[in-house]
């Protein structure tokens, strides 16, 4: 049984690898900005948990050094132990050009995402390196495989950095008994991506024909990323939903999906 920390998991892509975790007999600490979505995280999730695995929350700023190293300890001492650390914390605002982009969000988004995976890793890999070793992932996102996605420019930035720094990473802990991987999870459609649509709805009609090509839903996809995790044994590994393979067979299929309308799009 893995014992396992997700930050940001308390909606999202976190919340959905959260719950497969549970689902496969793991234990799991969920993360969130505040505590009553974290205690409503968990009397969701923990329902979903199988076997002897238990699942507990607590709520943390992924910007502050002092309060990721306080999740560690947290999470420690209610599984007795830590051994996958998944850095998923993110913000992302995607419909403004780069000089349109509030002082607010370009801040939100460089925090939570570099900062908040710089203070995650670091946490996790001292601690790992202290109890004879473990595994991190980081979540990358849009914009980490260095494309140019307009209104994606801070948000790309900071995914782009943090594929370089998860790399160096990789190597720095080479021999530690630590892994480091990676996770591209594609385009999900979640409560931020749905957010960021009600703000743009003309871009959304305007992107219609090839967001309903390449989105998927979180539920679709988890399974598939948590399956991926679990097996990964090589240290610098990485994971993919949309690789170039399944995005090719996905433009070819006969029948095309309406994944928007769900959601009323």
């Amino acid at each position: 049984m893995r014992k396992a920390v997700v930050t940001g998991s308390t909606k999202g892509i976190g919340f959905a690898l959260a719950r497969e975790l549970l689902r496969r007999g793991h234990s799991v600490v969920v993360s969130g900005r505040t505590q009553a979505a974290v205690d409503d995280a968990v009397e969701r999730l923990r329902p979903e948990a199988t076997g002897e695995a238990t699942v507990h929350g607590f709520a943390v700023d992924v910007t502050d050094a002092e309060q990721v190293e306080k999740l560690w300890t947290a999470a420690v001492d209610a599984l007795g132990g830590v051994d996958l650390w998944i850095n998923n914390a993110g913000v992302a605002h995607t419909t403004r050009s780069i000089v349109e982009t509030t002082p607010d969000d370009v801040r939100a988004m460089v925090t939570t995402n570099m900062l908040g995976t710089v203070y995650g890793s670091q946490v996790a890999v001292r601690g790992m390196r202290a109890h004879g070793g473990g595994q991190i992932f980081n979540i990358l996102g849009g914009g980490s495989d260095g494309r140019i996605r307009p209104g994606m420019g801070v948000y790309s930035a900071t995914k782009r950095g943090l594929d370089s720094f998860t790399r160096a990473l990789a190597k720095e802990v080479a021999g530690t008994g630590v892994r480091i991987g990676q996770v591209r999870p594609g385009i999900l459609i979640t409560e931020g991506w749905l957010r960021e649509a009600a703000v743009a709805p003309e871009l959304v009609a305007k992107q219609r024909k090839a967001l309903n090509i390449l989105c998927d839903h979180v539920d679709d996809v988890a399974p598939y990323l948590v399956d991926r995790m679990l097996a990964s044994t090589r240290n610098g590994d990485a994971v993919a939903w949309l690789t170039t393979g399944r995005m090719t067979r996905k433009f070819l299929a006969p029948r095309r999906r309406d994944v928007l309308s769900r959601y009323g799009l």
